[in-house]
């Protein structure tokens, strides 16, 4: 189990809770209905890779390099992407499930996330100027001192932010979704 390269590969339904994980580069290799549950990924590194209907729940992230990685229809509970490299750190999300992940501190200007699940995800602190939350459900995730300027949540679901603790300059949300945004005063809006 050494320090590999690997270019141009694809991985295809590898059972790594079974089979030892390589750590090492990843370049230009494609990931599809692999199992990395529990798997500690530290000091791996992947650059323009895809992961496709894969497990990566509770994966250690620890020192992982993330540079243009797409995760599409993938299973990714409880990882602490916050102790990622953040040198050149971008990745998109289509379709996966993030819930009771963390991003505590992240720097994710501009971020596009389309379609996913954040149930419980960690939010605080985060600079998420620009973003997109397409078709996103938000229930119960945790937004404190983030930067949500400009950021886009009217297709957005089940969101609770409090306006007072957030920096909200300019963001975006539907006339549907703003219960979210008064949620601590418990009052009740109706639009009949």
């Amino acid at each position: 189990m050494g320090h590999v390269f690997e270019e141009e590969k694809t991985f295809d339904k590898c059972d790594f809770t079974k089979e030892p994980f390589n750590i090492g580069e990843y370049e230009y290799c494609t990931f599809k209905n692999c199992d990395f549950q529990k798997v500690n990924l530290s000091g791996t590194r992947f650059m323009n890779c895809t992961f496709e209907s894969c497990n990566l729940s509770m994966a250690c992230l620890e020192d992982v390099t993330l540079q243009d990685i797409n995760f599409i229809d993938c299973k990714m509970l409880g990882l602490y992407f916050e102790t990622c490299n953040t040198f050149g750190l971008s990745f998109n999300f289509d379709k996966c499930n993030l819930s009771h992940s963390s991003f505590i501190r992240m720097k994710m200007k501009k971020a596009r996330f389309c379609n996913l699940k954040f149930y419980e995800s960690d939010f605080t602190e985060c600079d998420l100027s620009s973003s997109v939350f397409d078709n996103c459900d938000l229930t119960r995730a945790r937004f404190v001192n983030t930067i949500l300027e400009k950021a886009d949540f009217r297709t957005a679901l089940n969101y609770s932010i409090d306006p007072e603790i957030n920096r909200m300059s300019k963001a975006r949300f539907s006339v549907a979704g703003i219960n979210g945004l008064l949620d601590k005063y418990d009052i009740v809006i109706d639009f009949n």
